[in-house]
């Protein structure tokens, strides 16, 4: 799941950085849009951890 929903990230900040900011440059907006797609997968992976230790498994 945090697989999917990295790559959803990744795409999606992509497009808003083309789309709606008009970044032209493209090692700006995979930068950004990695940048991105990493934090939510940390976040993620932080939550799952956190939710383990929590629930005792």
């Amino acid at each position: 799941m945090r697989e999917l929903l990295t790559a959803a990230t990744y795409l999606i900040v992509w497009l808003l950085c083309s789309r709606v900011i008009g970044i032209e440059s493209g090692l700006t907006k995979l930068i950004i849009s990695l940048g991105a797609a990493i934090a939510v997968f940390v976040l993620l992976a932080i939550k799952d951890h956190q939710d383990k230790k929590k629930g005792g498994r």
